[in-house]
């Protein structure tokens, strides 16, 4: 079967694609505003595992929207929640993938998908939706992670990868500056895929 997964560049994207690849034909997928060159860490990281990289474009006005929910709320949760729905929905839409996956993990505040959203655009877009390790917690992630993958780490903000978080803060940074975006976004660690073990 043929499948898009969702990639940032990320441990938790790369792990979904290699949890999938002995059974599917993975296609990493990198969605982007073009705000940033994110999509670049992101061929990178899907040149390093060895998996074919496609792209789809998101709506700006999602990004616009998304900026608004995350000053308002003074976090980025619901903000980035509403991106990784647009994203998944656009991978879907796009017709090259008769199922669609993304990394999202058991135990993640955001981006998670519910069961109604992962309905909503199977059925809409007539497309199954694969969650590789929406029923894994973080301990066996972590494993996985070590036994599978390379990663480098680092502060989200000194780490760009390709997901959605880079391109809300540089949106937000521009429109706001880069203190409203230390105000709002919690100090975190972030991976990029360097290569597999």
């Amino acid at each position: 079967m043929d499948v898009g997964v969702l990639f940032s560049g990320g441990a938790d994207s790369a792990l979904a694609a290699l949890l999938l690849e002995p059974n599917a034909d993975v296609r990493l997928v990198s969605c982007s505003f073009g705000v940033t060159e994110d999509t670049d860490h992101a061929r990178e990281a899907a040149a390093a595992l060895g998996l074919p990289l496609g792209g789809v474009d998101l709506d700006p006005a999602v990004l616009d929207s998304a900026v608004d929910t995350a000053i308002a709320d003074g976090f980025p949760r619901n903000a980035i929640q509403s991106i990784h729905e647009h994203a998944l929905d656009r991978v879907a839409a796009s017709g090259e993938y008769p199922f669609v996956a993304d990394g999202t993990r058991r135990d993640d505040r955001t981006p998670t998908v519910s069961r109604s959203v992962a309905q909503r655009v199977e059925d809409r877009h007539e497309v199954g939706h694969l969650a590789p390790l929406a029923g894994i917690g973080h301990a066996a992630v972590d494993a996985l992670r070590e036994d599978l993958l390379t990663v480098e780490t680092g502060p989200s903000e000194d780490l760009p990868t390709g997901d959605y978080e880079g391109e809300l803060r540089a949106a937000i940074a521009e429109a706001y500056g880069t203190e409203r975006v230390r105000e709002i976004f919690p100090e975190h660690v972030q991976s990029r895929v360097t290569g597999r073990r």
